[in-house]
């Protein structure tokens, strides 16, 4: 039987070999629990974009955003190649494409999706969740001490290049799937990790936030909307 697991992050610890480190108590629909230690949660690759994770008052997905459709349905574009990603941006038509153009990539880090598909009215996000504003970036920083330490807290424990990879201490698992530009050339994989949040910063811009390999921070900047970046979204 499968179960949607909801993910809590506890103030709590689990001693292991007289090592106490933080836990992770993950709540399945029949009451029971499973603990999990946080230095082990890049080995659940079985999580699916149910599965949310209480940062603070906040609820996010586990998993970058993977879908092909908008909630009503009707199709994303899928630009398979450079002048698939350049056609759409100049129709400024919501478009996703894995990195490298590599559909291998999309099993770990999801699909890029440039800020048209971000903005689009039918919807990006499933029912029941949305694409976090600039605000709410913030929100989560905050809670987490702020922007100059609060990306060791989110970055996953591997797949980080350059002693890159963080603690995870939140469980967030943010992983460096890199970014496609306006041209439909890719940057970053296993060194960054850029998310659009749904604000829109200028009439060619729009809000993100990244995590990089060579320090703790998150950085908060604007870039175009015809770049193609991560989602994470977050439960309404």
């Amino acid at each position: 039987m499968k179960y949607v697991l909801t993910i809590l992050l506890l103030m709590s610890t689990f001693t292991v070999c007289s090592q106490s480190i933080p836990v992770l108590k993950m709540y399945k629909s029949d009451k029971s629990v499973i603990i999990t230690p946080l230095a082990d949660i890049d080995s659940l690759v079985h999580v699916t974009f149910s599965d949310t994770l209480k940062i603070g008052t906040q609820y996010w997905a586990l998993r970058n955003l993977a879908v092909s459709t908008y909630r009503n349905g009707d199709p994303i574009r899928y630009a398979s190649t450079p002048a698939e990603w350049v056609d759409a941006s100049n129709k400024s038509e919501g478009a996703w494409c894995y990195y490298g153009n590599d559909p291998k990539n999309g099993e770990m880090y999801g699909k890029l999706y440039n800020w048209h598909a971000v903005n689009d009215s039918r919807g990006l996000a499933p029912a029941g969740y949305h694409i976090p504003s600039d605000a709410e970036w913030s929100v989560l920083t905050k809670y987490l001490g702020g922007e100059v330490i609060a990306g060791d807290k989110m970055k996953s424990t591997t797949g980080w290049e350059n002693n890159g990879n963080g603690d995870n201490s939140t469980g967030f698992y943010g992983l460096p799937g890199g970014y496609c530009d306006n041209n439909g050339n890719f940057y970053g994989i296993a060194e960054d990790g850029y998310f659009w949040s749904s604000s829109e910063s200028f009439t060619s811009s729009a809000w993100y936030r990244s995590l990089v390999s060579d320090n703790a921070k998150v950085y908060r900047g604007y870039y175009g909307k015809n770049s193609g970046f991560s989602v994470r979204c977050l439960r309404d």
